[in-house]
């Protein structure tokens, strides 16, 4: 079985090296996780990884590999021209177009995650922001934007850096009429934030459809988002999931 990278206590590594083996394998893990929450709409969906050493260089899924499938020997390395690097399988184009751009206009972002999930698809059709109506959304409070021109599938960049721009200094974005988008300083970030971004649609689509619904008051939304919605609150949040899947699906590390 190949070595499993932990995160150091001093959240630095040893070598680029070292820290490039962590985030592959974060990475391979959030496809599971991907899969297991049943994100995996046929070909569609990416998460990308920033290299540590090469920053204008990202790690991604192969296209066409099922998430269940992706281990940390399958992911690609595509540098800033939508080059294949390293790897022998194709890049997604809408993952390049958008992802490309989503790491070179935020350079504190070190990943990101985009999926064609169902509760997702169906707020974005709404075409706005999502209310502070419990604990958990309210991470996103004042912290997620609303992309409002869909134009088809996204293969040129010259989208995906309108997508960053309406992303700005935020950890999400509503795609309207395509999905939801989450960043983070850290892969488990990114992918934490895609979970609870999807669960926070889903909590507020069922509530609406349930009846009026009471969202909380702006400053105690501002309270519970700093509480919340913080980098270090995602890298934790994700390690439960992180412990079940390296433990049951071992093959990923492959």
């Amino acid at each position: 079985m190949a070595q499993i990278v932990e995160l150091p206590p001093s959240m630095t590594f040893d070598s680029p090296e070292q820290e490039r083996l962590y985030r592959k394998q974060r990475l391979a893990a959030g496809f599971r996780l991907f899969a297991a929450f049943g994100f995996d709409e046929g070909v569609a969906g990416h998460i990308t990884a920033r290299d540590p050493e090469l920053s204008d260089h990202f790690w991604v899924n192969p296209f066409g590999t099922h998430f269940g499938h992706v281990r940390v020997s399958d992911l690609i390395l595509v540098d800033h021209r939508g080059q294949v690097v390293e790897g022998d399988k194709p890049v997604n184009g809408a993952a390049f177009a958008i992802h490309s751009q989503v790491h070179a206009a935020r350079p504190d972002v070190v990943a990101a995650a985009h999926s064609h999930s169902l509760y997702g698809k169906a707020w974005s059709a709404l075409g706005r922001l999502l209310d502070p109506l419990t604990q958990d959304s309210a991470a996103f409070y004042d912290d997620h934007a609303l992309f409002e021109e869909f134009s088809g599938v996204v293969l040129d960049t010259s989208e995906g850096e309108k997508i960053a721009k309406a992303l700005g200094p935020r950890k999400a974005v509503i795609l309207q009429n395509h999905g939801i988008l989450t960043v983070g300083q850290s892969v488990e970030a990114a992918v934490w934030r895609y979970l609870a971004l999807e669960n926070a649609c889903q909590v507020q689509l069922l509530a609406q459809a349930a009846g009026k619904t009471r969202p909380m008051p702006e400053d105690v939304a501002r309270h519970t988002a700093s509480q919340v919605g913080t980098e270090i609150g995602g890298i934790f949040a994700f390690q439960p999931y992180w412990d079940v899947v390296s433990e049951e699906e071992p093959d990923l590390f492959d």
